[in-house]
């Protein structure tokens, strides 16, 4: 089975977002490598380990929208994962460069979902298209309302 066409192009000089031609939205981009603790014995990237790229793609965006996900935790917030899902397309191996696109979708009360999109960066292949959702909690685990900061984020996540 094939994925749809993902097509981005640069919103800015850096790279750091990108709009999607095939369906216009806007995903923020960051990349990485994998490294070859990522693989298992066939040489792949293990599949697990997408969900670190996933993890990676989230902190970066969170980072580069300037509330890292320190601060979220330090101001008594904790988004735990209570739902993710991962469709793989073409492996990645040792060392291969890939983009993690990341974009903030739904928001609601007390939960929220981010999307992935991970590419091989020579080739532009989908390796992997996902998402997570996440329930907003105090330290305690006690389900509670997005924090207003994270709020703003999808707000201002640019269209």
């Amino acid at each position: 089975m094939r994925p749809k066409p993902f097509i981005p192009v640069a919103l800015d000089e850096n790279l750091s977002y990108v709009r999607d031609q095939s369906e216009s939205t806007v995903w923020h981009r960051c990349t990485m490598r994998a490294l070859y603790a990522d693989t298992d014995r066939s040489q792949v990237v293990y599949h697990a380990n997408y969900l670190r790229y996933f993890e990676f793609g989230r902190a970066s965006l969170m980072r580069e929208a300037a509330y890292p996900y320190r601060e979220i935790e330090e101001s008594g917030y904790i988004y735990p994962i209570i739902e993710m899902s991962a469709t793989y397309y073409r492996p990645l191996y040792y060392d291969d460069a890939m983009a993690i696109h990341t974009r903030p979708t739904e928001l609601e009360r007390v939960r929220l979902r981010f999307e992935y999109v991970i590419t091989h960066i020579d080739s532009g292949d989908i390796s992997c298209k996902g998402f997570t959702r996440h329930c907003a909690t105090n330290t305690k685990g006690t389900p509670v309302e997005v924090d207003i900061k994270t709020a703003l984020l999808w707000e201002n996540f640019p269209s």
